[in-house]
């Protein structure tokens, strides 16, 4: 399976220069990666999931935490400042819910300064652009080496 069509490469350096930012601001490259792959996963982006998800793993991420990820809000595995940020991640991805709230801000607030949450909606906006351009484009997922039936065995 390939791609339907490739990006432009204007628009694609465009891109990669928000990436270039994101690799350096206010925020912890895990939590970064938290972000996206949890974006990914409400907007049903198959090769953004598989790509930040390995990411997360190569940064020690333990996989019960990614495993659980869609139902963070009852998994005990992460921290008030994560949930925040996915709580954010959720209401900025999911708009036509409803615009984010105040109250949610304010919550925000307890966690993160104004410009890590500056940076922490760029990063949400971002993987929003990318999950529509990979969704519309539909390249496959990249890992498709290394699976592992439940049996433990190699596939």
């Amino acid at each position: 399976m390939t791609a339907r069509y490739p990006y432009p490469p204007d628009g694609y350096a465009a891109m990669r220069g928000l990436e270039h930012y994101l690799s350096q601001c206010s925020l912890e490259p895990r939590l970064v990666h938290l972000v996206k792959l949890r974006a990914s996963q409400l907007n049903g982006c198959a090769f953004c999931i598989d790509m930040h998800w390995s990411d997360l793993r190569a940064l020690g991420e333990p996989e019960v935490r990614l495993y659980l990820l869609d139902a963070w809000r009852e998994a005990t595995h992460y921290t008030e400042r994560e949930r925040a940020a996915l709580e954010w991640t959720e209401a900025v991805t999911r708009l036509s819910a409803g615009q984010v709230s105040d109250a949610l801000f304010e919550r925000l607030m307890d966690h993160f300064s104004k410009t890590e949450i500056a940076d922490l909606t760029l990063v949400i906006a971002t993987i929003n652009a990318w999950n529509r351009l990979s969704v519309a484009s539909a390249p496959p997922p990249r890992t498709t080496v290394d699976r592992v039936t439940p049996a433990g065995q190699p596939t």
